[in-house]
Parts: C-alpha cells; sequence; structure tokens
C-alpha cells in the first residue's frame, strides 16, 4: 500500500443555503451528512464543513478551492439542486468537475421516486475533479440518507478508481462493493 493510500480521507461538506449562510435558520443537511459518514464509515477521515450562499460562482468556486488547495477525496454538497432559479449547484459542479458519472444521479432519483413524486425535480449529480469526486445532494436530511444509502456502495471503489484515499465502510452498517482481486 502507497504512503498516499494510508492518509486519512479528507471530506468536504458543503450546505448550499442564503439563509443558513447569513444564519437566518440552522444548518441541519450539514450536519446529517457529517452523522451519516460517522455511522457507516471505518476508516479515518477529515472533514471540511462549508455553509455557503446559493450562486453559481460561490459553489464553483469552493468546490475548486475543496479539490485542489484542500485535496478533498469526496465532497458532497446538500442544497441547490432543484428547478428554482436561484438553483446552481448542478451547473456550478459541472464546471468545477466536469466529468460526469450519470449513475450516482439516477440512482438517487429512482430511490427518492419510491417516497415522492416530485424526485423528478431533481437535479442532482456526480462529477469527478482529477482526484476529488464530488456529489450533489438533496437539501432535506431525510432525503439525504434516502440518497447516500442509495450510491454509497460505490462510492469507496469510485475513490479507488480515480486515486483517492481509500475509504472503508462497516459492512454491519453498509457494504460497500469492491471486485475481487
Amino acid at each position: 500500500m502507497a504512503a498516499e493510500d494510508k492518509r486519512a480521507a479528507r471530506i468536504g461538506i458543503v450546505t448550499v443555503s442564503d439563509r443558513a449562510s447569513a444564519g437566518v435558520y440552522e444548518d441541519l443537511s450539514g450536519p446529517a451528512i457529517a452523522a451519516y459518514l460517522e455511522r457507516v464509515l471505518a476508516s479515518p477521515f477529515d472533514a471540511l464543513r462549508r455553509v455557503i450562499p446559493d450562486g453559481f460562482e460561490s459553489v464553483r468556486d469552493e468546490l475548486v478551492r475543496l479539490a485542489d488547495e484542500e485535496r478533498c477525496d469526496l465532497v458532497l454538497t446538500t442544497g441547490g439542486t432543484g428547478p428554482a432559479p436561484c438553483d446552481l449547484t448542478p451547473e456550478a459542479t459541472l464546471a468545477a468537475a466536469p466529468r460526469v458519472l450519470p449513475g450516482f444521479g439516477e440512482a438517487m432519483r429512482a430511490v427518492s421516486l419510491r417516497e415522492v413524486p416530485t424526485a423528478i425535480l431533481s437535479r442532482q449529480l456526480a462529477a469527478h475533479r482529477g482526484a476529488c469526486l464530488i456529489v450533489n445532494l438533496p437539501g432535506k436530511p431525510a432525503a439525504i440518507e434516502t440518497c447516500l444509502d442509495a450510491i454509497f456502495p460505490a462510492v469507496p471503489y469510485c475513490l479507488d478508481l480515480i486515486g483517492a484515499a481509500r475509504l472503508e465502510t462497516d459492512p454491519a452498517k453498509l457494504k460497500s462493493f469492491r471486485p475481487k482481486s
């Protein structure tokens, strides 16, 4: 195992919300992501939490900063994925990370449609910038858990393939997939 493989993964958690970034209401989505990771991950990780306003530039610039300067292996965003004019997280993500992994968004919408018909309005996606996987999640904590349960089994192997730090899940809580050697 290379020295790079032994380092703790760096995971960015970005809440995209004008109101939460202004302190109008408490961010519940970022903490929901952090709690999920604490529950399912067996390997050590460093979480870098951010709460930023909606907007193309604010999101794009933070994603680039987390990938390039902070060297995050994984960035999970929450918020800004709906059809409203201010919901620009997917566009900003694509500007920061143009290599799309469409199966992530497809899986999140499919599992969410089992719970709410408005899941078809969701524009969640995943893409990567070099060795950093960026996944756009919905803004509601319950929907975040539903979506993470659907996609996270593939995340550790995806990180392996793009050259990010190795993540291990606790198989009693969430079994991730890796091909047999």
